[in-house]
């Protein structure tokens, strides 16, 4: 492909992420209206979120074995329609059981998106240049962050929250047509043999982890919440034993026998779980101590957005002439220290404050990402970049569905757990008294995540020298 051909396929590929990063954040700031419009139960309508996010978790390695089957351009175009129906199916919902069935089917096309991605991209690019490809790929997420944000806002307050969903329709048709005109499947195929008892395993144990964390944000540990717990767990052991006895798993174990990509891969997913639920209690504390309106809170985070589109394709670049360790290792330690700039805010802190750290923890990111997918795309052989892909994909998601778990418990241990989850969803604000207490909550949060950060550095840095596997030994 030529230059010019790798330019505009690269520009489809950062909008098909834009379409994905705007709707992980814009359902967040329209979760109370939800709520009122379809009379949706308080403890039920995190589901809404965090259903979107488990379909993609589950799906991820076997869409990419799909794409690897058929052809990732081809998956990466269907994700695009189904995506899109999703979006129009979400905007006429009706009650509770619409919209969260709406935004799983949602989910399945945002696998597709972005599971194939990376693929396309390692198809599309030699290596000397994917990681340059995966920093712009990094812009789309954070314009498409900033989008969601800041529409999210303004859609909540001055229109109805079905507009978040109407918006992707055009967007992705308009995306659609230009992969259709763009993108060119090259890729061979591989012969691939979908897990469905591995991905059954493994979704029954997140949802049974994921049910009893939330059930925790609106009741005492009971017998029942235990159970849910300590199901999970057993399942996801389960899950890991049957894995290693099939002949073309889920999620192939030997790929952390493998130089580079076990390490990143683990990178990625403490990344999300450290990371991924500081935007939620960011908007906790901006709406519930500080009593901000949703357009405002956003506001404040939009230049941290920007920043980190902006660090993406440099950090790209750097990981390119230097590898991946030191960039991705290095914005690893630049979020920690965002994190622990948030574990000192008060409830009459200066706002500028939130900027700065976040802005901060927007420049690691920056710094991570590109390095680290780069890597990983580098390290798989060429026949096997989808189910590469995937993995990252179902590492890093893992991560961020247990972070947005994890976040709500922890708030809920400070002030009363009613309280708490409505704060979470943005209905209701916090007196003097009980916002002291919340904030001193969630520095328990942040010190946590900055400590889960601390890891996922380590494991950053002990990653072997880039090598790309030898085709004879793929990865199933």
């Amino acid at each position: 492909m030529t230059t010019k051909g790798q330019s505009l396929a690269l520009l489809v590929i950062v909008a098909g992420v834009l379409i994905t990063a705007v709707d992980t954040t814009i359902v967040v700031l329209a979760l109370p209206e939800m709520q009122k419009a379809l009379h949706v139960g308080l403890s039920s309508v995190i589901w809404v979120v965090i259903g979107y996010l488990l379909v993609i978790t589950l799906l991820s390695t076997q869409v990419g074995k799909i794409g690897d089957m058929f052809g990732r351009v081809r998956m990466y175009e269907m994700g695009f329609l189904i995506f899109v129906l999703g979006s129009l199916l979400c905007a006429l919902s009706w009650n509770e059981a619409s919209i969260i069935g709406f935004r799983l089917l949602q989910g399945v096309g945002g696998a597709l998106v972005a599971s194939n991605s990376g693929a396309v991209i390692a198809d599309t690019f030699p290596p000397e240049r994917r990681g340059r490809a995966y920093g712009f790929n990094s812009i789309g997420w954070n314009v498409g962050a900033v989008l969601g944000v800041v529409l999210g806002g303004v859609i909540v307050t001055y229109l109805s929250w079905r507009w978040i969903f109407w918006i992707n329709v055009p967007i992705g048709i308009l995306a659609f047509i230009l992969a259709l005109k763009v993108l060119k499947d090259s890729s061979e195929r591989k012969a691939h043999r979908l897990d469905v008892s591995g991905m059954v395993l493994l979704g029954a144990g997140l949802f049974s982890l994921l049910w009893g964390m939330t059930r925790l944000t609106s009741e005492s540990l009971s017998g029942t919440i235990v159970a849910l717990l300590s199901g999970g767990v057993v399942l996801l052991v389960v899950f890991a034993l049957v894995e290693r006895a099939q002949s073309d798993p889920m999620l192939p174990l030997q790929i952390f026998k493998v130089p580079t990509l076990g390490p990143s891969m683990v990178a990625a997913l403490l990344q999300s779980l450290a990371n991924f639920a500081v935007l939620f209690l960011l908007l906790m504390y901006l709406q519930g101590v500080r009593h901000l309106s949703p357009v405002s809170a956003s506001l404040l985070l939009v230049p941290g957005y920007v920043i980190g589109g902006v660090v993406g394709p440099i950090g790209g670049r750097l990981a390119d002439k230097i590898g991946p360790v030191i960039p991705a290792t290095v914005g690893l330690g630049i979020q920690m220290l965002a994190l622990l700039i948030y574990a000192q805010l008060t409830p009459t802190s200066p706002l500028w404050i939130v900027v700065i750290a976040y802005s901060i923890g927007a420049i690691g990111a920056g710094s991570f990402f590109p390095a680290n997918n780069s890597a990983v795309m580098k390290a798989a052989p060429a026949e096997s970049f989808g189910i590469a892909s995937g993995m990252l994909r179902t590492f890093a998601n893992t991560g961020m569905v247990f972070s947005f778990a994890l976040a709500i418990v922890v708030a809920s241990q400070s002030i009363s757990k009613a309280q708490a989850f409505a704060i979470f969803v943005g209905s209701t604000t916090l007196t003097r008294s009980t916002a002291v207490s919340f904030t001193a909550g969630i520095h328990s949060a942040f010190y946590a995540s900055a400590g889960i950060m601390v890891l996922a550095a380590a494991f950053s840095a002990i990653r072997g020298r880039v090598k790309r596997m030898p085709s004879e030994h793929p990865l199933v």
